[in-house]
């Protein structure tokens, strides 16, 4: 492992810790000033507000497995194993390819970062708390309140899909999204 991979493994780390600490954060911010309140707390009329909600999200994404809070938490893992993976492929195949060093690896690291910072905020809440602290909420559309670590998940998801069907060769593709932990054998 080179000295530049260790920084990049260092600032991946960083990333992750910074997003995980916002997230946790602004959770910690509504608890404290959105709880006590019986009403919304309006930033756009009519368009977004802010209203804490926790136990009404004891399930995934529009409350599918809702209560199976040990399953979630060890699926959480598995799939943050396998992001952590992907994020270990993306980082060995750019060092490797020095060629390739470009934007599209250092966006797909940030993506993966951004991805598995909002598994780990949503992870904390469940075994914390059996569920996950929601507190955003659209009123122009009936939609599910969430919160930043949502966020997290679905910009990254969006983005990594875009990249990847738009800006990687399908070998870039192919080395990048396997399970199998590939290294360079000199540096690895």
């Amino acid at each position: 492992m080179t000295k530049k991979r260790r920084i990049t493994d260092i600032i991946c780390l960083l990333l992750i810790g910074f997003f995980v600490f916002l997230d946790q954060y602004s959770k910690h911010l509504a608890t404290v000033y959105l709880k006590p309140k019986t009403e919304d707390f309006t930033i756009i009329k009519n368009i977004l507000a802010l209203n804490y909600l926790q136990g009404g999200n004891e399930g995934a994404a529009w409350g599918i497995f809702s209560g199976k809070t040990v399953f979630l938490v060890l699926f959480t893992i598995i799939i943050l194993c396998i992001i952590l993976i992907f994020l270990h492929n993306t980082l060995v195949y750019s060092e490797i390819n020095y060629s390739l060093k470009s934007k599209k690896f250092s966006l797909l690291q940030f993506l993966f970062c951004l991805l598995i910072a909002g598994a780990i905020g949503n992870i904390i809440d469940r075994i914390l708390y059996g569920s996950v602290i929601d507190f955003i909420c659209f009123r122009f559309i009936n939609f599910p309140t969430f919160n930043v670590a949502d966020i997290y998940v679905t910009v990254s998801c969006f983005l990594l899909i875009i990249v990847c069907v738009f800006g990687l060769k399908e070998d870039e593709f192919n080395r990048i999204f396997t399970l199998k932990i590939k290294g360079n054998q000199k540096n690895d």
